[in-house]
């Protein structure tokens, strides 16, 4: 009797838990390959633009009280007659970048591609009525270079979306439906993933918007989820919120700060095991502002990206298109130079993972299979020594190919050589044959 008892007690501790095994996210061979491509590439393009370009003063303009109303009248507008696909497409090509993230929607709700869910949209509500989405997207799978498609979840123009802490002034008469609201954003991201397919990744932005809520807001993101991986196996699901990441979550973001580091403040949650990518601007912000021309410099970038290299993340450098369409020309020249850096040095970077070193205060080391890439970013005076377990097979100048001497103690496993008298400036890198 005592046994059949136990059997039952059994039975109903694993009906309790079964729904949550169920739940638990197992990622398809197809993602875990995305997620492999998406590590190796190391570099990619993030484009904020909308109907905002036209006011010139980024992308979060209309939360700054402006009635809503009357800023949807810029989509009457907006005609990005200058605006090349393949122009875009070839500029990226050029700069050795791998993907781009492009915005098809942010929090002034308007979409940049064709969308039923309503007119508010670049094809219906603009003069251009063009799916520019569709015409990237051609360009960009013409030139081998991934799809990522930026989604706003948070929405400044619907009614229905249960507002946050931010675009509570533009005067909408609200109407409350997270089931509506959950419906319309399930249907955009069908749209995405069906009309400019392959999309390798979706870059979700906004769930910090119900940060401040006293009861804690269901935003229902492992059932969004699991519709999208049932949708598309493949694609790779990450979200800007600033935490931990979520269950069926497939790569970790950072705003404007490297994993580790939170400068900014947006960065502080732990590392995970996931794909990491950190996003930041090249001036001073996402969208365009005519007044912030304080762009970084070539070699800020390219040091940049090598640091991401160090700590095995990718950098996500954006862009703000002009609202005709072109991309500022310094932000091409940042690019052009990032490009010339990376055709010499490239192979220090793709498809590399984090050094055994941390940060040092001369650089950082990335490494592959094969070769440790030292990237003396500020050259020591005295001669560069590092731990090292064995007395690697060669070591070289990765810009002149030529040998550096060296001297190896076994007995402390360290590796002492002098950089070259005329190491090069923003990034002196030398390759260590390891195997």
């Amino acid at each position: 009797m005592k046994s059949c008892f136990r059997l039952l007690a059994l039975g109903m501790l694993l009906m309790a838990i079964s729904p949550a095994v169920r739940a638990q996210y197992i990622p398809s061979d197809s993602n875990l390959e995305n997620r492999r491509a998406f590590n190796a590439d190391r570099f990619g393009i993030f484009i904020h633009w909308g109907i905002y370009s036209l006011f010139g003063q980024g992308e979060w303009y209309l939360n700054s009280g402006l009635d809503e109303a009357e800023y949807q009248k810029a989509a009457a507008a907006f005609y990005p007659h200058n605006f090349d696909a393949k122009a875009w497409a070839a500029a990226f090509k050029d700069s050795g970048a791998r993907y781009v993230t492009f915005t098809s929607r942010h929090h002034d709700g308007f979409s940049m591609f064709q969308t039923r869910t309503s007119d508010y949209n670049i094809c219906q509500a603009t003069p251009l009525a063009r799916d520019i989405t569709a015409e990237l997207a051609r360009a960009l799978h013409k030139e081998g270079i991934a799809l990522h498609f930026y989604y706003s979840i948070l929405d400044w123009h619907r009614p229905d979306y249960p507002k946050g802490r931010t675009g509570r002034n533009n005067n909408i008469a609200l109407r409350p439906d997270y089931n509506s609201y959950f419906q319309f954003m399930q249907t955009q991201v069908s749209e995405l993933l069906s009309q400019y397919a392959p999309v390798r990744a979706l870059w979700f932005d906004g769930y910090w918007d119900h940060d401040e809520d006293a009861v804690p807001f269901d935003w229902r993101m492992p059932e969004f989820y699991r519709y999208i991986h049932a949708l598309a196996p493949e694609c790779l699901i990450g979200n800007n919120h600033h935490i931990t990441p979520l269950e069926g979550e497939d790569i970790q973001m950072f705003e404007r700060d490297l994993p580790g580091e939170n400068t900014a403040g947006l960065s502080g949650q732990a590392i995970s095991r996931l794909p990491l990518e950190m996003c930041q601007t090249m001036n001073g912000m996402w969208g365009y502002k005519v007044s912030d021309q304080h762009y970084k410099t070539s070699h800020e970038l390219i040091r940049l990206l090598v640091r991401a290299a160090g700590k095995g993340s990718n950098l996500l450098l954006n862009i703000g298109p002009q609202p005709d369409g072109s991309l500022p020309a310094t932000a091409l020249q940042r690019l052009h130079d990032m490009g010339t850096w990376l055709r010499t040095y490239g192979s220090s970077i793709y498809a590399t993972e984090a050094g055994p070193l941390d940060d040092q205060p001369w650089g950082t080391t990335p490494q592959n299979d094969t070769t440790l890439f030292l990237h003396v970013l500020h050259v020591p005076a005295a001669p560069l020594s590092i731990t090292l377990p064995q007395k690697p097979k060669a070591v070289s100048h990765m810009a002149s190919g030529r040998a550096l001497p060296y001297t190896y103690s076994r007995k402390t496993h360290t590796l002492t050589l002098q950089l070259p008298a005329d190491a090069e400036s923003p990034d002196c890198v030398v390759a260590i044959q390891t195997k």
